[in-house]
């Protein structure tokens, strides 16, 4: 009786039940990983040391409730980084705009991670964080150091923001919750 009733209720109300996904947030150690993940989790900036192993909080978008998963990018701890993949539906990969020298073991590190099986149908957003910093790389700039546009096996999209300001987390997550809700 308590089933048929929820689901009477939800119907009445038109109340959405929250569809969950699993994401997990990598990308180099300083990339700011942690702080755009509590700043969508709380809606604040809070100080943050370098993770060692991971985090985990709930973001919510829209009918999505995303368990993300923020692993430390530091090279020692890269390889676990697998270990977190199993039923991820999608990768937040995190750039530090502002580090040109890293840019291509950035690439190196995403090309990587996108041939794991466990990955083959996650959705890719690529966070082009620190874009609030005078010298930053535009967004084009890093689709073009990472390659992005040679990704033929999965849909991927570049977002500009900042952790700091929050300008174009949102946006971000805006396009992870249309495309993980297509798969």
């Amino acid at each position: 009786m308590g089933i048929w009733f929820a689901k009477l209720w939800r119907k009445l109300y038109r109340i959405q039940e929250l569809k969950v996904g699993l994401v997990c947030m990598i990308g180099l150690d300083n990339a700011g990983k942690t702080t755009i993940l509590y700043r969508l989790h709380l809606g604040d900036v809070v100080v943050t040391t370098p993770t060692i192993g991971s985090n985990v909080e709930q973001v919510k978008c829209r009918n999505l409730l995303f368990h993300v998963w923020d692993l430390g990018g530091q090279d020692s701890l890269r390889e676990a980084w697998q270990t977190y993949f199993v039923n991820t539906q999608a990768v937040i990969f995190v750039v530090d705009s502002c580090d040109r020298e890293r840019f291509d073991v950035a690439r190196k590190e995403l090309l990587r991670v996108l041939r794991f099986e466990n990955l083959s149908k996650a959705v890719i957003l690529v966070f082009a964080n620190k874009q609030d910093m005078k010298q930053a790389a535009s967004a084009a700039e890093i689709s073009e150091s990472l390659s992005l546009h040679d990704i033929k096996t999965h849909s991927w999209t570049i977002q500009p923001c900042s952790a700091i300001t929050g300008e174009g987390l949102q946006d971000g997550m805006e396009w992870l919750a249309d495309h993980v809700n297509r798969t």
